[in-house]
């Protein structure tokens, strides 16, 4: 198979290279605009200089039979278009772009394609966070903390807060009939943002502070008088009376601990079984991200 990495950054580098260059039967294909990081990857991993393109239509031209996308958000939309119009089974990093109209149209050609389109939550196959999707869950509380990182609204939570945001659309355990935000907004930067999400029976509450003093993401859910919280997307405590602890094995790869490593595999799966991915639920989270924009903006203009 065939499979394309575009974009060599550090989400590649550190998470997603270490997984595809270890699949047996990957033939492994490069494409990055910096020629001294392109040469130093495929020294790296061992990647033939034929299968290294400083250009995208030398990657097109090469045939993948799928890609993985880790350019820059603003690049997303052009290159997804490129690879979709293509016909080449695509994944692309969270968000697809950061304007939503970008994000419905990529679906869209997607679906008019027939053409596997995938985005990368990959806390929805992290072990701990799916091990709270197998828990009660009248309330779910999440935090995703960073120390002195106020940022542009929609740069930040499309870019980081979006995971909170998919991660809590993933475990409510029904439908959601009522959605709050509220944010901190110190001129034009956001410095905090809650997101809370309402149904019969149960609550699921999202935040994130850049100024928080930690760099921490701690994940709780709780119900029928029993919780667990998963810490950093490492450790897993149970609370039932006496709390127990389970911490990640010392051989655990980081790319498995964070699920990065199952969603690439179950992306390479669909592709070899023939099964086309629908980013359509991926969407919904990008919808619900784009009403976190639109209300903490407008906040931040009364305040």
């Amino acid at each position: 198979m065939k499979v394309g990495c575009i974009g060599l950054g550090d989400i590649a580098r550190k998470a997603y290279l270490p997984v595809l260059t270890a699949l047996p039967g990957v033939e492994l294909h490069l494409h990055t605009r910096s020629p001294a990081t392109l040469a130093d990857i495929a020294a790296r991993h061992r990647v033939p200089a034929a299968h290294c393109h400083p250009g995208l239509d030398s990657l097109l031209a090469a045939g993948p039979d799928a890609a993985f996308v880790h350019a820059p958000t603003e690049a997303h939309p052009e290159i997804t278009r490129r690879l979709l119009e293509a016909g080449i089974p695509t994944y692309v990093d969270k968000p697809l772009a950061y304007q939503l109209t970008d994000s419905q149209a990529l679906v869209e050609l997607a679906e008019a394609r027939g053409t596997s389109l995938a985005v990368g939550f990959n806390r929805r196959h992290a072990p701990g966070y799916t091990q709270c999707a197998e828990h009660p869950r009248d309330l779910i509380l999440m935090q995703k903390n960073r120390v002195g990182l106020p940022e542009d609204i929609r740069t930040l939570v499309l870019d980081d807060f979006i995971h909170v945001v998919d991660t809590l659309r993933f475990l409510v355990p029904g439908t959601v009939d009522d959605v709050r935000v509220r944010a901190r907004v110190v001129d034009g930067l956001l410095h905090h943002v809650v997101l809370t999400l309402g149904g019969d029976g149960f609550t699921a509450v999202g935040s994130m502070n850049r100024l928080s003093g930690s760099a921490e993401e701690v994940l709780e859910v709780s119900g029928q008088d029993a919780k667990r919280q998963v810490l950093n997307l490492a450790e897993v405590v149970d609370h039932k009376g006496q709390p127990t602890v389970r911490r990640r094995g010392d051989w655990v790869p980081v790319a498995r601990q964070r699920g990065v490593e199952q969603a690439a595999l179950a992306f390479l799966d669909a592709v070899r079984e023939g099964r086309v991915l629908s980013a359509r639920d991926a969407l919904a989270t990008h919808e619900l991200c784009e009403r976190v924009v639109r209300e903490a903006a407008a906040q931040g203009r009364a305040g």
